[in-house]
């Protein structure tokens, strides 16, 4: 990994804050040279980076996804490989396996999640066990074969993709599951005029080049960095207030979230609340996070962390207008 001058000469957690601003800005202009649109998409990536998450992004084929991840690897200075997941694919063909070389001695021969960006295209096209393969490495930050254990290289982060409208064949992840990831990242239709530039800049003999902006010791500074940064104990107070009460069988639970709520988040929503709250303020240049910036993270971690039950299916209450609801009423 490559060693920044700059980040062995900061003298203070302020100065790191203002220059993760200042790379931030450089990085976002970098971006915007081949993904045009899709701002809250890129921002939220970048948010699971530097809290040391990982992402689901859901979207139909066509919205540019693995270029979008191809281009922050590129940005960032990071490794990146692109996993396509398949009914036959095992879990060998993920973390990799031993072989028997010339010498009659096993050799393991490292698989593709060994980079520090991993692409998980369309990962719920394959079976549970293979699934887990990748989710274990996602918690663990390493990988064990025939007993002996790997550790990833950091930073390591995952982004897996699901097609939301295609789901014969496929295995859903379960809810478990699902809670690893810290960001639940809808991709939408980008808008008409963004469509018209995207077709402008696509039909056309021209190579942009993505400059890097970040190393891997930046990186990992910055998410040790974001770890420091002070939270008031009201905004604690309201990231946990604001988790409890999507549990219907808590006391505490609102009575929309009774009536139509089968399940609720966890703690590990609250943490990556406040994670995400730091990062978010840091963003925006704040050294410290208050309830806004909880509120602006809140979507993307809660979507996949709360289960509707039949009634709000019925009525087709959105997960999007419960989370409203839900934060204008804290």
């Amino acid at each position: 990994m490559m060693k920044s001058e700059h980040i062995d000469h900061i003298s203070s957690d302020a100065e790191g804050v203002r220059y993760f601003v200042e790379k931030y800005a450089e990085f976002r202009k970098e971006i915007s040279k081949v993904i045009i649109g899709q701002d809250e998409v890129v921002k939220n990536v970048v948010i699971a980076i530097f809290s040391q998450g990982h992402g689901l992004l859901v979207g139909v084929p066509g919205l540019a996804k693995t270029l979008l991840v191809n281009t922050i690897s590129k940005a960032l200075g990071l490794t990146y490989n692109r996993i396509q997941f398949t009914p036959d694919l095992m879990p060998s063909d993920i973390i990799g396996t031993e072989v028997l070389n010339e010498k009659r001695a096993f050799q393991f021969h490292k698989g593709p999640v060994f980079a520090n960006v991993i692409l998980a295209d369309e990962i719920n096209r394959t079976p549970p066990k293979t699934q887990s393969a990748l989710l274990e490495a996602m918690q663990e930050k390493a990988v064990t074969v025939a007993g002996k254990k790997y550790t990833l290289q950091e930073p390591f982060f995952v982004l897996a993709t699901q097609n939301p409208i295609e789901q014969e064949g496929t295995y859903p992840l379960p809810e478990a599951q699902l809670d690893r990831f810290m960001f639940n990242i809808w991709l939408d239709y980008p808008s008409a005029e963004e469509e018209l530039e995207i077709v402008k800049n696509t039909t056309i003999d021209k190579v942009v080049e993505v400059n890097e902006v970040l190393n891997g010791n930046e990186i990992v500074y910055f998410q040790k960095l974001l770890r420091r940064i002070p939270v008031p104990d009201n905004v604690y107070k309201y990231a946990v207030d604001l988790v409890t009460r999507t549990r219907p069988d808590y006391p505490e639970a609102d009575d929309w979230t009774k009536e139509y709520l089968q399940w609720g988040a966890g703690p590990r929503a609250s943490q990556y609340l406040i994670i995400g709250a730091k990062t978010h303020a840091a963003i925006s240049g704040k050294f410290s996070p208050d309830i806004e910036d909880v509120k602006a993270v809140a979507h993307p971690i809660l979507q996949h962390r709360i289960v509707r039950n039949y009634k709000a299916e019925a009525e087709n209450i959105s997960m999007k207008k419960f989370i409203d609801k839900l934060i204008s009423n804290s």
